[in-house]
Order: C-alpha cells, then structure tokens, then sequence
C-alpha cells in the first residue's frame, strides 16, 4: 500500500448521563472498528469474517485473507454467513457477480492455524489487521506474533487494536471483558510494546481509539489502536519463500470472483454491450424513418436526425460518413467502428483489434466483418 489518509475521521457518539447508565456506543464499537479499518488487508483473527465480507466490497482490494486458530468456529461463521435465509453476509460470489463481472479480480481465502507460525502464503500483503487479537495470545505466543508479523510478513500497514483495560471500570467490567482474554493492557503497555516492535522491525507507529469516555474521565479510548507503517515503503520481493516453503496453515475456504481480467467474462461483456449498442443505433434509426419518410436509395440514405443522437458521444467521428449506420432493407448494418466509438465498448475493449477478435462468431457480421446486422424486419412489420 503506497498511500495511507492522511486524517482520520471516527464519530463516536455516547448516551446521555452516561455516569449514570451502563456506556454504549452508537454504532457499536464492533462496528466501528471494521469501518475503521475501511477507511484506512489480510486479517489476522478473522473469526466471523464480516470484516472480510466488508472489505471485498471494496475496489481497490484483489485479494483478502483470513486466518483464525479455530476451525470450527470459522465453520460455524461460514455456515452462518452462507445461509441466506439466515444472513445477509456472504463470501461467495452472488449470481450478480457472474451478471456483472468486476473489472478488478478478486479472490477470498480463509486459513486455520496460529499467528505464531509462519507460511509462505502470508507473505505479499500490503496490509494486516490484528482486531481484538493479541489479547487472546498465550505468552509464547505474543512472543512470536511480532517476528511472524513484522519480521516474516512485514506488511506496507499494519493494524492492531485491543482492550484498555482503564476504561474497564466504566464497563462495569472487574478483571477483562471477555473470558478468553490472557490479558489487557492499559494505555502505557500497549504503547511501550508497539513502540518497541516498531523500532525493531523498522516501522513507525500512531495511536488512535474507537469509544471515547464520559466527560471529565482521562482514561483514553475503550479500543486502543495502533497503525504501524514500514520506514521503506519500496515493494519488496518474497525471497523469504524460499527459507519457508512449509506450510503451516490449513485452507478452509477459497472463492475466486468472476472478473473481466478472465477473457471469458470479458468476452461476455463485449458481446452483450455491442449487441445492446448495436440495438440502439437501430431503433433510432428506425424511429428516424418512420417519423421522416423519404424515398431515395437505401445505401445512400443520410441518418441525419441519427447524428444528431450521436452527438452525446465525444469518441463519434461524426464527419466519417464510412462510420454512418444505413438501412439495407429490413436490415440496419453498423460499422463497428461506429460500435467501438461509444466509450463504454471503447473501454472494455482498449483497441479496435480486441473488440473484433472478442465479437467474431459471437454477433452478426457483414461479409467483410466491418459492420454489425441488425434484422428489424419484425419492427417493420408492426409499424
């Protein structure tokens, strides 16, 4: 990840007399945290993947990873999430993907296994998020989590947040907020910790939260986060793969988005978008003959209420009279250099080769092959 906001900007908005009533936070602080993250990814601790289901919504991420030390809870979240009837979430591709294929690729991977191993299909992100993770380490593991992280995946970004254990008495909350919890640390702890693994691993560090406190309490956000950036933003090779091919993860579940970067989908595209293109030109041109009737012969016929429709397009050559439609009897011929002029042919396309190479066999051609055949036999007819 070359750029990084350069503010961040988090609403966070507490009941009233919250001395007085038990604290919430609108929206949730879950949800904050995943829109944090947004707004800033393999994710570390991904346990009920709605963060990753957020994220492949967004169109400059091609590859998102999970990975969690339990299986059966990513199963458990899996099935959730992938029944409809039961969830909104899903991180399959929907019949509308495949409909509307997206022009960046996509593919989501979900791995079992621990923080404190390394595996070589970690390695390559731009960015790692750690939500409400280390807090659940056991000692040796928190010990390793900072050389598998920073020293052997070694990410653009990453992102950690956890408990601080100060705001817990406003919480209500005695020892730590969840029973799984090996510790929380407060604000000077969890500083003291990033500050050192960043100055070894070669990042810097800011601190941030989510869930400001009452008025008139100095105990610092409910979530503490830190955003790690590397000092040497340059791309660096994978040359550690080969001082780890062992892999230590085991893959739950992996799904690969239909995209227009497959020539299958793109070749579906093109086709659907010249026949749609060609459609149009058409029954304009149709509209134009019925409403302007003049008896001259049908290849010299000028389409010139046409022209003027195509004036919305900057990419027409509207003065090449070799790029006009004409009416050929019951059929509209089209040159495909008209096609190619509209902007959206023109950009799934990129060059004039390309569109002819993905439409030949596919649609209609005049002997040649320079022009789409439109029959609109039936539209006389009824007219």
């Amino acid at each position: 990840m070359e750029k990084q906001p350069s503010t961040l900007i988090m609403d966070v908005k507490l009941q009233k007399d919250a001395l007085a009533r038990p604290i919430k936070f609108t929206p949730p602080l879950y949800k904050q945290r995943y829109q944090f993250i947004i707004q800033l990814v393999a994710d570390l601790g991904c346990a009920d993947c709605r963060l990753l289901w957020m994220l492949k919504f967004c169109n400059c991420i091609e590859v998102l990873v999970g990975l969690d030390i339990s299986e059966e809870v990513m199963k458990e979240k899996i099935s959730v999430l992938f029944n409809f009837s039961a969830s909104r979430y899903t991180l399959s591709p929907l019949p509308g993907d495949y409909l509307q294929p997206s022009e960046r690729a996509l593919t989501v991977t979900l791995h079992q296994g621990s923080v404190a191993h390394k595996d070589p299909c970690m390695l390559g992100f731009d960015m790692v998020t750690c939500i409400e993770l280390i807090e659940h380490l056991e000692a040796k593991e928190l010990e390793k989590f900072p050389e598998v992280v920073f020293g052997f995946m070694s990410p653009a970004m990453i992102i950690i947040s956890t408990p601080n254990s100060e705001f817990n008495p406003l919480l209500s909350v005695t020892l730590f907020r969840h029973p799984d919890h090996k510790f929380e640390w407060n604000r000077a702890q969890f500083q003291n910790w990033a500050l050192d693994t960043a100055a070894h691993y070669g990042y810097r560090v800011e601190f941030t939260g989510l869930g400001v406190p009452p008025p008139g309490k100095d105990v610092g956000f409910c979530t503490q986060i830190g955003v790690f950036v590397r000092n040497d933003l340059k791309n660096r090779e994978p040359d550690k793969f080969e001082k780890c091919r062992e892999h230590a993860y085991k893959t739950v579940f992996k799904a690969v988005y239909p995209s227009l970067k497959d020539e299958k989908y793109l070749q579906n595209a093109v086709v659907g978008e010249v026949f749609r293109t060609a459609q149009l030109i058409a029954r304009r041109i149709l509209d134009c003959k019925i409403s302007n009737p003049v008896e001259i012969e049908p290849s010299l016929q000028p389409q010139h209420c046409f022209l003027k429709y195509l004036e919305h397009f900057p990419l027409a050559e509207k003065d090449n009279r070799s790029m006009e439609p004409f009416i050929n009897g019951s059929t509209v011929s089209i040159p495909l250099e008209k096609i190619f002029s509209f902007p959206k042919v023109h950009h799934l396309c990129g060059t004039f080769e390309t569109l002819t190479k993905l439409i030949t066999g596919k649609v209609t051609l005049s002997k040649d092959g320079t022009a789409v055949l439109i029959d609109v036999e039936y539209e006389n007819e009824e007219n």
